[in-house]
């Protein structure tokens, strides 16, 4: 069968998906957030869903492996990719925001060194700014480095705040305001266009 594949980012994004995508009556029966397997059909068998991280989403798409994705628009700025950002899916809200311990040094040092998990998401936001930086790619516990002085500042999404108050952090700025998205190939938006958009529809209906 000649179905549309979606690919569906790993984590707290695939469970609010599954009940927004059961509310526009698309089961997929077998899949469960703890599951092995890596792709699942919808109880019709006209969307094939590949479950995968959140990072590789956009090349999934991109690339034509999967006609369409749903993940953070973090991670779709981030890897830069040709695709359609098509529709917000008004979850998974938060900010990108610069922080740090001491914002002299943040407004004061010529060439700041920035952590973050989105080097070139901070980069080009400070080279708008006409600033200079070096940036420190990390995975993970990104509000360490300015604590140790490993970084000036960090660049990181922000939900509630409260992680980098209990690190004793400050937000100086914020970048952006993300969310979960769909998106689409472009090829796939043109050659599979009805099908596409019967899904959109399904999807904005819900939504409201």
């Amino acid at each position: 069968m000649n179905s549309l594949t979606l690919a569906l980012a790993k984590g707290r994004t695939a469970e609010q998906a599954i009940k927004l995508l059961a509310k526009a009556d698309i089961y997929f029966p077998s899949f469960t957030p703890k599951s092995r397997k890596l792709i699942f059909y919808d109880d019709s068998l006209e969307i094939k869903m590949v479950y995968v991280k959140a990072v590789d989403v956009p090349t999934y798409v991109e690339t034509g492996a999967a006609d369409l994705g749903i993940v953070g628009k973090d991670n779709i700025q981030e890897s830069g990719s040709n695709i359609y950002d098509l529709m917000d899916l008004k979850f998974g809200s938060c900010k990108f925001v610069v922080a740090g311990v001491n914002k002299t040094v943040y407004t004061d040092t010529k060439k700041l060194t920035v952590a973050t998990k989105y080097p070139q998401i901070a980069m080009e936001h400070f080279r708008k700014q006409g600033k200079q930086i070096e940036t420190i790619k990390l995975n993970g516990s990104v509000e360490l480095a300015p604590l140790i002085g490993m970084a000036d500042v960090i660049v990181d999404i922000m939900e509630t705040g409260t992680t980098l108050k209990e690190n004793g952090l400050e937000v100086f700025e914020t970048l952006d305001h993300i969310s979960t998205r769909l998106i689409v190939n472009k090829a796939s938006f043109a050659t599979k266009s009805t099908r596409v958009h019967n899904l959109l529809s399904q999807i904005q209906n819900v939504l409201g």
